[in-house]
């Protein structure tokens, strides 16, 4: 059953997922199908570890495809321009302080599909991006982790 959920993404995000999908159906697609060309040359199937795997990895391809060919049916683009800075949104950019060790962190809240922590890109459906989402700068913000609350106040929103 295909999951029909409204995927959320940035511009860029969208961006990204068309190059995966053509990158796959154009380029994977064919480098896949001619491993799979080699590996029957070399005989009994029953032996070939190379028409295994060849196969398995198309397997993941046309996965992959069709999972991304469902979330750009159901992505919905969030448009910068229409988005009010004074609160946290989904597309904001923001900063905060983590009170407890006294350190700031720039997050850019995106969709799940775009989440990349390390780079800087929080999810919205994360304890964090859920508990940042609405707020206003200068709002202080509890977040249940496993290590117990932790408290974060919001410096800026861009």
């Amino acid at each position: 059953m295909a999951n029909s959920k409204e995927v959320k993404l940035t511009e860029s995000g969208l961006k990204h997922l068309e190059e995966e999908l053509e990158y796959l159906k154009t380029k994977k697609r064919k480098e896949v199908s001619e491993k799979i060309k080699v590996a029957l040359g070399f005989g009994d199937l029953s032996e070939n570890s190379e028409y295994d795997e060849a196969k398995n990895e198309q397997a993941q391809v046309e996965a992959r495809i069709v999972m991304l060919e469902n979330k750009l049916k159901n992505a919905v683009v969030i448009d910068d321009s229409e988005r009010d800075t004074s609160k946290v949104e989904l597309g904001a950019t923001v900063v905060i302080k983590d009170i407890e060790f006294d350190e700031e962190l720039e997050y850019k809240i995106v969709g799940s599909t775009e989440a990349d922590p390390d780079a800087g890109k929080l999810s919205d459906e994360s304890p964090l991006g859920v508990a940042l989402l609405g707020k206003n700068e200068g709002d202080i913000v509890d977040v249940d982790a496993p290590v117990g609350v932790l408290q974060y106040k919001i410096l800026k929103i861009s």
